[in-house]
This record gives C-alpha cells, sequence and structure tokens, in this order.
C-alpha cells in the first residue's frame, strides 16, 4: 500500500526522477532491475510487477537473448509517457482514478500491453471494459467526452471497438432524451420560439466539440434510430457555425479577408463543408433556414467545394425561392476579374426554381381547374418581384456583362411580372452605370420592358428618359394615349371589362393554365350579364311605355271621373290589342269571368 506522502512526491517530480523516487520509496531495499524508454521518456521500474501483468513486456523479457537485460524500449505505445505512467501505476497496485478523459488511451494502452486475464484478474483490460459499459455508454455527455479522446489515438482504437460504441450509444441516448422530452416538446408548442428551441434539442453543443468524421457518424446513427429530422437539423447548424467562419451572417464579406491563408485549415473546412451538404435530412417536412443554406453555399464557393456539393445546396434553395430575402441573393465572386456578384449561381437557382415549378402544375389537376392564381403562380410572382430587386442591386456593377444581366432578365417567363416598373428601374440603372453600350445594346435590352405593364409614374418617367432608345420613348407614348383613351372612354364602356382593368391584374401576368381558367369564368359572367341587360331592357320599355301613357292622359281633361275611367280602358288596351269599344269590352268580360285567364294572357305578352 502507498502512502499519500509517496503518491504526492510521485505528482510533483518529472517522470525519469519520479521512478527513481519511487522504486526507492516503495522498495527501499531493491533496487530497480529495468529501464523502460517510451518516446524518450525513461522510467526506472522492476521486471517482476510489470511481467505479472503485462504480456508484452513478458515477451520481450523473455525474447532478450541476454537474461540480465536492463533496458528496453516501446514504440508507438498508444497515449505516450502519460498513458504508460498510470499502466505502471496499475500494475503496482497504486490508486488511480479512471476517467472520461483517460480511459479511451488507458484502453489501448492495455491492448498494446497485452494487460488480459490470462496474465491477472481484474487485469486493466478488464477494468477499463467495466468503466466503458457501466459508466460511458450509458450517458450522452460522457460518450461524447470519450469519443473525442479518440481523435488522437492510433487504429488500436478502432480495433478494440471504443469509437463505434460511443457512437451508437450517443445516438441511443438522443432517442431516448427524445421519448422523454415528446412530453416537455408539447408544451414549449405554445411558448416561443426561443423557449422552444431551448427545452429541445440541448445535446447539439456537445456535439460540436468532435471531428467532423466523428460527428458524420454520429448524425448517420441517429438517422438510423430515428432522430427527429429538425433536431438533426439544428445540430448541423450550431455545428457549421461553431467550425466555419462566417456561417450564419448575411452580411457581404470580402473573400480575400476571409479565405483560409493555411492550405491545412482550407481543406478541413471543404470537408466539413461537403460533409455536412451531405448530412442534411431529405425529408420535406423538414425545414432548413435559409440564412443557413445561403452560408453554407457562400462557403462552399470559397472553399471550392465539389461540384455536386454546390448545385444541392442550389436545388435545396431553389424548393423555396419565393421566401428568399434580398441580401441572400447577394453572394460575392470569389473569382478575379469577374463581376462582383456570382449571378451564374442565382441563374442556377432560378433554373431549378423553374423546373420545381413546372413539376408542380404537372402535378395538380389540368386546364379544367376552377381556382384562380395557383400556389405556384403566387410564388412565380413573387420570385418575379425578387429577381427585379436583385437586377436592380447588381445593375451598377461595372464588370457586369449584358450577357449575363439579360440572361437573368429573360429567365423568367412574361407571367411572373405583374407590372414592369421594376424591371424598368434595373435596366434604367444599368444602362446609367454602363453608358458606353451602343445603340443596338441599347435596344436589345430594353425590348424586355412591356411598356403596357409601366404604371403611369413610370411611364412619365420613360417619356423623359433620354438614357432609353427613341423608339422606346414613342412607345411609351403610344401606349399612354391608348390608355388615357380608354380612361375617357371608360364610363359609356363595359363595366366589367373596366372593372378587370382596374383590378390591377392583366391577364399577361397569369400563367396559362391560370389565364384559361380566368377566360372561362369571364365568359360566364359575360354572358350572366348579358341576360341581365335584357331583362333591364324589357323593363326600362314597359316603364317607358306607361311613362308616355301618362303624358297623353295629362293632355286632356284628366280631371273628371270620365276621364279617369277611359285612362284604365287605354292602360288594358295597351296589353289587349288595338282600342275598340266592343274589343274592351269583351276584354273587361274576360278578365271578369276568370282572372286568371287573364293574367297569364298579359304575362305571355309582356
Amino acid at each position: 500500500m502507498v502512502s499519500e506522502t509517496s503518491f504526492s512526491s510521485y505528482n510533483r517530480s518529472p517522470t525519469p526522477k519520479f521512478c527513481n523516487s519511487f522504486t526507492t520509496r516503495i522498495f527501499s531495499d531493491v533496487a530497480g532491475d529495468v529501464t523502460i524508454v517510451v518516446d524518450g521518456d525513461s522510467f526506472l521500474l522492476h521486471k517482476f510487477p510489470l511481467v505479472s501483468r503485462s504480456g508484452k513486456i513478458r515477451k520481450m523479457v523473455a525474447d532478450a537473448k541476454d537474461s540480465n537485460i536492463s533496458k528496453l524500449e516501446l514504440l508507438n505505445l498508444p497515449g505516450g509517457p502519460q498513458t504508460f505512467e498510470l499502466a505502471m501505476k496499475f500494475c503496482y497496485g497504486m490508486n488511480f482514478e479512471i476517467t472520461c478523459a483517460n480511459v479511451a488511451r488507458l484502453r489501448c494502452a492495455a491492448e498494446y500491453l497485452e494487460m488480459t486475464e490470462s496474465y491477472r484478474e481484474e487485469n486493466l483490460i478488464e477494468r477499463t471494459e467495466i468503466y466503458l459499459n457501466e459508466v460511458v455508454v450509458q450517458s450522452l455527455e460522457k460518450s461524447v467526452e470519450v469519443l473525442s479522446t479518440c481523435e488522437m489515438l492510433p487504429p488500436i482504437a478502432e480495433e478494440v471497438g471504443i469509437p463505434s460504441r460511443c457512437v451508437e450509444a450517443i445516438a441511443m441516448n438522443a432517442c431516448k432524451e427524445q421519448l422523454v422530452s415528446g412530453l416537455s416538446r408539447l408544451e414549449c408548442d405554445s411558448e416561443s420560439t426561443e423557449l422552444r428551441s431551448g427545452c429541445l434539442e440541448w445535446w447539439v453543443e456537445d456535439l460540436s466539440v468532435l471531428r467532423i468524421d466523428f460527428y458524420q457518424r454520429v448524425i448517420c446513427a441517429m438517422g438510423r434510430m430515428g432522430v427527429r429530422p429538425d433536431s438533426i437539423v439544428g445540430s448541423l447548424v450550431h455545428y457549421a457555425q461553431a467550425s466555419l467562419k462566417g456561417i450564419g451572417k448575411c452580411q457581404i464579406w470580402n473573400p480575400a479577408r476571409t479565405r483560409p491563408t493555411s492550405g491545412l485549415v482550407e481543406n478541413d473546412q471543404k470537408a466539413i463543408v461537403e460533409t455536412l451538404v451531405s448530412l442534411m435530412p431529405t425529408e420535406k417536412s423538414s425545414s432548413i433556414p435559409m440564412n443557413f443554406l445561403f452560408g453554407m453555399l457562400r462557403m462552399a464557393i470559397m472553399v471550392d467545394a465539389t461540384i455536386a456539393c454546390k448545385l444541392e445546396l442550389e436545388r435545396r434553395i431553389a424548393l423555396r425561392l419565393e421566401v428568399v430575402l434580398l441580401d441572400d441573393l447577394l453572394i460575392p465572386s470569389v473569382q478575379t476579374g469577374d463581376s462582383l456578384f456570382d449571378v451564374d449561381t442565382v441563374h442556377r437557382i432560378l433554373v431549378n426554381f423553374l423546373q420545381r415549378i413546372e413539376e408542380e402544375e404537372n402535378e395538380d389537376c389540368g386546364y379544367e381547374s376552377e381556382c384562380l392564381g395557383s400556389p405556384s403562380h403566387g410564388s412565380m410572382l413573387k420570385v418575379g418581384q425578387l429577381i427585379d430587386a436583385y437586377l436592380a442591386e447588381i445593375a451598377p456593377d461595372p464588370y457586369l456583362s449584358l450577357q449575363k444581366f439579360i440572361a437573368t432578365i429573360e429567365i423568367l417567363p412574361d407571367y411572373a411580372r405583374v407590372i414592369d416598373d421594376g424591371l424598368y428601374r434595373a435596366i434604367d440603372i444599368y444602362l446609367k452605370a454602363h453608358s458606353m453600350l451602343t445603340d443596338n445594346e441599347c435596344k436589345k435590352l430594353c425590348k424586355f420592358i412591356d411598356c403596357q405593364k409601366l404604371s403611369q409614374e413610370a411611364c412619365n418617367h420613360a417619356a423623359q428618359n433620354d438614357r432609353l432608345p427613341v423608339q422606346m420613348a414613342v412607345r411609351v407614348l403610344y401606349f399612354e394615349q391608348l390608355r388615357l383613351k380608354d380612361a375617357l372612354s371608360g364610363s359609356s364602356g363595359d363595366g366589367f371589362l373596366s372593372q378587370r382593368i382596374s383590378s390591377g391584374v392583366p391577364s399577361a401576368a397569369m400563367s396559362p393554365r391560370d389565364n384559361y381558367a380566368s377566360l372561362r369564368r369571364e365568359n360566364r359572367e359575360l354572358k350572366l350579364e348579358v341576360s341581365r341587360m335584357r331583362v333591364r331592357l324589357s323593363e326600362l320599355e314597359k316603364e317607358q311605355t306607361f311613362m308616355k301613357q301618362g303624358m297623353i292622359d295629362k293632355a286632356g281633361n284628366g280631371k273628371t271621373f270620365l276621364t279617369s275611367l277611359s285612362k284604365g280602358i287605354g292602360r288594358i288596351g295597351i296589353f289587349s290589342g288595338p282600342a275598340g269599344g266592343k274589343r274592351h269590352k269583351n276584354g273587361r268580360k274576360s278578365r271578369g269571368a276568370d282572372g286568371k285567364t287573364g293574367r297569364s294572357r298579359r304575362h305571355s305578352v309582356s
């Protein structure tokens, strides 16, 4: 048994001196008989306690030609001299604590030294295995801590299965926490977003300390065991923010300033970006924050990630492009001599978005759909406004070529824009910043503006804009005259048509499917309006007849009883046929005899 005095002296002394002092204090009458060198550090020890527990040292001593060998060297011992010290303490029977920080190194060193049960019961391998099974794998935090210590260990750690056991333990404990916290999740759903995020993925910070290859294994295991996709997304976001520079920031940074100076660091960040993208959940129900996707895309461009990685990010962004903010699209270009913004990336995102819209329209019901304005059409209108604002932002760039600017304009269909004011503003800014354009180039650019879709304010500005071609100004004035003419004649025109025009949604702003459904509905409403006009016309004719007869009666002596009587007979004559006394009498007799017949006859004539 070792006293506390000798133990504290051991801790204070350097390694070689410690061994001399250590053996002298415990075995004062027995000198050390073997020196073991580990990574340049020498340990003066005794053969007997070592060979009784370590099969490797026993074999080295037995294989030595000189029976009086006094020096041995251990090469590539896992954990180095510090771990060897702990192993020797175990051989000498000294008490020490096995912790999460040293258990992986001790387990690997015990495997290297062959400290199995064949040489002594409850040897170091058995003791470390008990700690791993009864303490480490039962806790998510301890499993993460032990797994992080395996990063610096040689492949022998994989041979004894420490990383794989820790990975499975982390995933299993995460699933248990997910089940236990189900009630807490329901309670947090009614609370604020901050509280809800705080009561859910509490373990995401622990995983951020892992190396990317271990982290990948943990996330894959979580996916297999059924951890929620939103929990995995939260972990991915936190890991990226902890491991990458600039992630989660929307502002534009200088690529030259933030590009890693070390090639090793850049390769590490490239591996992190590509791995995190591959780990993103594929479930449609998982909502990945857009600022995280754009941050990952910017980092992928900066570190020159694989094409597949960048295309996957662009595809995911295109799935929800209608909710993207303008600042997200302002991706800086890292290529020298190119435009300030990465227009090609935005163009590819738009291509993916249009493919998505086409697929959604093919999945929906055909042209017989009665809904006005499908969800895909609404998304198209939002993206049209977003791209017009994006064009206005990149237009002042002096290095932006006309071809890229036009390609970004013409990729969207005509019905993506309700009005062309935003497009006109972007083109005007581009013309102002690129005054060296030829007349043909100006005409080629301005042909994308639909003068019929310009507001009154935009038309007034365009009519006085010297930067526009003359033909453009003439078209603006022509359509302005047509609009003024329609406005003046609108009071006597079709009320339904004027109402449709004033709604601010011209047919050019609709997709072909929605436009067809709208035309069918308008046709039905027009037919109904015509029927109503016919009924109204018939009523007006009746009223006009009564008014004429009243004017004739007022011209005579309408104050007498006979005049009043003749007036009543005259009204009957309007519905009975030509005026005649005999005929009037017959008519009155007919109504007196059978009132129903008279009413039905009158109704049939009218």
